[in-house]
């Protein structure tokens, strides 16, 4: 099936609390409003805001052949998005995550791997590669069988076809990231790292610096996002700084990939970076509102009206 947007990478079962005072302390219990099950991971969480506002997506990932992996296929496709190119696994367990928002304080994260680890190049059809308008990556550098030059080459493919290629990383930990990263961003049209994540990979703290060295390296557009201090656009053509909207504030797992999918939405649609700066920014915010990754996200007629009664704050640096 021919789609817009191939999202490609982690799909992550969600374990997660409703907001708590504080971290318990050792033999504690703290009570939570409610302990949901949501839809999580990059590729999951961009392909569902995607097609909220009406974008048409495929995932490709893998998922173990238990529960949750019928949980996430079975969310995915009531929310309009393409799952055939998800593998079942039957040797290991799906992804998950443990996520525990405390009031006033940003998100914790418990991951186990699961499944992501068994993603190969060979799970991502070049055919449906050269048919889609955008190939977008999320959650490289925790799928271990894409690492080490194995996506460079359907990188390198999706560009000869005009396909644009994003990419968008999380860190599993301490380790030479910048040695995975460096080929890769020199077949990456558009790279959308946090600051945070930045800061590890380069060992920079200006997110401008921090922009600069990956298009150094052949980033064509650089976006980093820096939470409540807006976000960092560099390439060719422009440089720029941008604020936020403020929202009601819930949890924030899943505003990364809302902005993705916020940014590549406008793109798609032909948008210039002032736009997709301002449609990811809007969806990004817009995620906040709920403790899950996607319930909160604005559907296409609300970003359009929000976007028409607010205006972001964009400079140039």
């Amino acid at each position: 099936m021919a789609v817009d947007c191939l999202s490609v990478g982690i799909l992550v079962a969600d374990h997660l609390c409703s907001p708590i005072p504080r971290v318990p302390r050792v033999g504690e219990l703290i009570l939570a409003d409610s302990l949901p099950l949501r839809p999580g991971g990059c590729a999951v969480n961009a392909a569902i805001d995607l097609a909220k506002v009406g974008v048409q997506v495929g995932v490709v990932g893998c998922v173990g052949d238990d529960a949750f992996g019928n949980y996430l296929i079975d969310v995915m496709n009531k929310s309009g998005v393409e799952t055939s190119g998800v593998r079942r696994d039957p040797a290991v367990e799906t992804s998950g995550s443990l996520i525990i928002n405390v009031d006033g304080e940003d998100r914790r994260y418990i991951h186990s791997i699961g499944a992501s680890a068994s993603v190969r190049p060979s799970d991502i059809p070049l055919e449906r590669v050269r048919t889609s308008k955008v190939l977008y990556v999320g959650g490289y550098l925790l799928m271990q069988g894409l690492l080490d030059g194995a996506l460079t080459p359907v990188f390198r493919a999706a560009r000869a076809a005009g396909v644009i290629t994003a990419l968008d990383v999380v860190l599993p930990g301490p380790g030479d990231h910048w040695r995975q990263l460096e080929g890769l961003l020199a077949e990456t049209d558009l790279f959308l790292p946090n600051t945070d994540e930045a800061k590890v990979i380069t060992g920079l703290d200006d997110p401008v610096a921090q922009a600069d060295r990956f298009r150094a390296a052949g980033a064509k557009t650089v976006v980093i996002t820096c939470g409540e201090h807006g976000t960092v656009l560099v390439n060719d053509h422009v440089r720029l700084r941008a604020g936020i909207f403020r929202m009601n504030y819930v949890g924030g797992a899943g505003s990364g990939d809302a902005f993705d999918a916020g940014y590549i939405a406008a793109l798609l649609a032909g948008g210039d970076e002032r736009t997709c700066l301002a449609w990811g920014s809007a969806l990004g915010a817009s995620c906040v509102r709920a403790v899950g990754t996607t319930e909160g996200v604005f559907n296409k007629a609300e970003v359009e009206a929000y976007l028409a009664s607010n205006r972001l704050e964009i400079k140039e640096i």
